[in-house]
């Protein structure tokens, strides 16, 4: 049997924060009877094909808020993949979570379902600045819910937290950071503000309520969080996310390895059999049943760039070896001349069968990424 790994897309949010432009909608509550069903259902079609193909190594519960389904609702998905696919014993399966919708007997849930780690949403530790990006919670809701996930059992939870954002300081960011690493989190994920279309930011910011901080001050947020978070022992495997040995997200390093996984629900994703498929982004006929899925057959040229620029997100970069083993061409025939000029440029490092981002390159990431697409 082969690995595929299963991402669930839970499209509901309590309120929708500012800075996000992912598919999900603000309340839903009338939605979530016929969309858990629609969901199942979904995951029945899928399996009826391909449930003796694959053994699952990673589940990955996103969203949207996945915690803000009544408890109940995450029993029922788990008991249906549980039913419908070999899933393997040492499984890594996660649920995002927003602190504020959280309670004991839902965290009891989770775990007596089989999922063993949680992704907590924090963003940052001040309360003026969770506010004025929209979020729902506040530090005491975190660190409330924080406690009972442990009381409950779970030894592997990552945080989220952003950087540049509108107001805060370095002071502040290094302050959420040294907060988070004092409750001895297995895993940290560190993400830059992003403004994009169809959010309130971005309309906030072309209306000028804000000032995008800039390029010079978002590098320092980003080389602070480095330095601080390695000089305390957490290994920078990603270019955004680090952990303590062993803890690594192994669902994510599915998608920048490119390892085959398949995404239920709304507008989720998938690569399977060297196609990427997507799911219909529509509500009402997703819940009908009608899931029109956009299918893309990859050439080889799209495999190969995805390979470098995916992998290269990652510390360790990409192996010439195993680009030779997959695709059967020398990496230098193929992307020679780039390779060299971005070693030329100092933007990549070659170490004996390694080719990864330098520190520079780590800044001008996109720069080296596009190089490859």
């Amino acid at each position: 049997m082969k690995d595929l790994s299963i991402y669930i897309h839970i499209p509901f949010c309590k309120e929708k924060c500012y800075y996000c432009d992912f598919l999900s909608f603000r309340r839903g509550e009338d939605y979530f009877e016929d969309y858990i069903k629609a969901l199942l259902n979904e995951i029945d079609i899928f399996a009826n094909t391909y449930k003796n193909i694959y053994k699952i190594k990673t589940i990955f519960i996103g969203g949207g808020t996945p915690s803000i389904l009544p408890t109940g609702y995450i029993g029922k998905v788990m008991d249906k993949l549980f039913s419908c696919f070999f899933i393997e014993d040492d499984a890594e399966c996660t649920i995002e979570a927003n602190p504020g919708t959280l309670t004991y007997d839902k965290i009891n849930h989770y775990k007596q379902n089989g999922i063993n780690r949680i992704s907590l949403g924090l963003q940052a530790y001040q309360n003026y600045i969770l506010k004025n990006i929209g979020r729902i919670h506040t530090k005491e809701e975190f660190l409330k819910n924080y406690e009972l996930i442990r009381k409950v059992g779970f030894n592997n939870v990552n945080v989220d937290i952003m950087f540049s954002l509108p107001n805060q300081t370095l002071e502040d960011f290094n302050y959420t950071i040294n907060k988070i690493k004092s409750l001895d989190v297995e895993h940290i994920s560190v993400y830059s503000l992003i403004l994009e279309e169809n959010t309130k930011f971005y309309d906030m910011y072309k209306k000028g309520e804000f000032v995008e901080v800039d390029e010079k001050l978002d590098r320092k947020f980003y080389h602070n969080a480095i330095d601080n978070l390695t000089n305390y022992g957490y290994n920078m495997y990603e270019i955004s996310n680090f952990s303590k040995k062993g803890k690594e997200c192994k669902h994510n390093i599915v998608y920048w390895e490119r390892g085959e996984y398949v995404g239920f629900g709304l507008g989720a994703s998938s690569l399977l059999e060297e196609k990427r498929i997507k799911n219909t982004e529509n509500i009402s006929e997703y819940i009908k049943g009608n899931n029109k899925k956009e299918i893309e057959e990859l050439s080889l040229e799209d495999r190969q760039s995805e390979f470098m620029f995916l992998g290269l997100r990652m510390n360790k970069g990409i192996s010439k070896h195993k680009f030779y083993d997959i695709f059967n061409q020398d990496i230098k025939d193929v992307y020679g001349k780039q390779i060299d000029r971005l070693i030329l440029d100092k933007l990549i490092i070659e170490d004996g069968d390694n080719i990864k981002l330098s520190k520079k390159g780590l800044d001008l990431a996109n720069t080296v990424f596009v190089e490859f697409i």
